[in-house]
């Protein structure tokens, strides 16, 4: 990235001293400081492993964009290291396909007339391949039928769709896609998330950035999630979750009985959405649901429902930071 040092005396964006053999992406303490003191990313570490779609997830404002800016020297970090794929950024940014603040594209061409000019731009694509290469890109984002169509007809999905065509039109070990749904209606969510997996299916590692939980929650194998330039949780989606306890949630019309009976069992945290009726809700712990359901019934307390409510993203989220996901917006 640049030559500007810390004051330890680390090259900024130099790589780690040591990468892990199973990452694609690695940041130590990365520091970005705008003039007038304002720290968009706060000494941010991350390992990205090889193959995962990596969610990278916060508010708008968190840092997001400004962090991938970083990593593909666009901007230059006041502190802290990075590394793609293990490799200096010069030799690394031909191996990794990017799609930053959305795409561009000429409206009046058509998208494989767009895909020549992204082509025929790179110093080091092979002209006699173009075209091949070109189609095998169409192909995989399913565009090859929407080929000859004007850039200015085609639907967001599509031109999403079109922009990853434009990253992949040369093999990529690593994809970095920023806010890829965003702006999307649903089907076009579908396409790109389905479109998404397709490619990491296919070797390469994905990582992408949005405030969408649902639909990283949907896409990812891992996430981060930042707030405020800062990294407050990371690992797998299963492991993020998996952090906060499982509740059990009883509907019935006997809402005092059934906060007796959980609290007899030994569950923690029972609450009660009504003073007679409603839903009584507690965290299940190491407790089997059926039988919470059986000593209700035991008890004499009617169940109309019983479910077992796993905690979202957003929930992991909203406990780490104590507010919702439309903050910092």
């Amino acid at each position: 990235m640049t030559t500007a040092t810390r004051d330890a005396g680390t090259p900024i964006g130099a790589s780690p001293p040591s990468f892990p053999a199973d990452a694609a992406l690695v940041t130590s303490g990365l520091t970005k400081r705008f003039r007038g003191g304002q720290v968009a990313v706060d000494a941010l570490d991350l390992s990205v492993p090889r193959g995962s779609v990596y969610g990278f997830l916060g508010p708008n404002g968190s840092g997001k964009t400004t962090t991938i800016r970083m990593l593909l020297g666009l901007i230059t970090p006041t502190g802290g290291t990075c590394s793609l794929l293990g490799l200096p950024l010069a030799q690394a940014l031909p191996r990794v396909g990017a799609l930053v603040e959305g795409p561009a594209f000429y409206p009046y061409l058509t998208g494989e007339a767009n895909l020549r000019r992204f082509d025929a731009a790179d110093p080091t694509a092979s002209g006699a391949s173009a075209g091949r290469r070109i189609g095998e890109a169409l192909e995989r984002v399913g565009l090859t039928a929407a080929a000859g169509k004007r850039y200015r007809v085609y639907s967001l999905g599509m031109r999403q769709r079109l922009a990853i065509a434009a990253a992949l039109l040369r093999p990529r070990e690593l994809l970095i896609l920023d806010e890829p749904t965003n702006g999307l209606d649903p089907q076009g969510t579908r396409e790109v998330r389905a479109l998404v997996k397709e490619i990491a299916a296919g070797g390469t590692t994905v990582f992408v950035s949005s405030h969408l939980l649902a639909e990283v929650e949907q896409m990812c194998t891992h996430a981060a999630i930042m707030r405020a330039g800062r990294l407050v949780a990371d690992g797998t989606i299963a492991s993020l979750s998996g952090g906060r306890a499982a509740r059990i949630s009883v509907e019935t019309p006997d809402a005092a009985g059934a906060a007796r009976v959980l609290a007899a069992l030994g569950l923690a945290d029972v609450r009660r959405q009504g003073a007679t009726a409603g839903d009584v809700t507690a965290e299940l712990g190491g407790h089997a649901p059926e039988q919470v359901n059986a000593a209700l019934v035991g008890e004499g307390v009617p169940v109309r429902g019983l479910a077992v409510v796993r905690p979202s993203l957003e929930d992991v989220f909203v406990g780490l930071t104590g507010e919702g996901f439309d903050v910092d917006g």
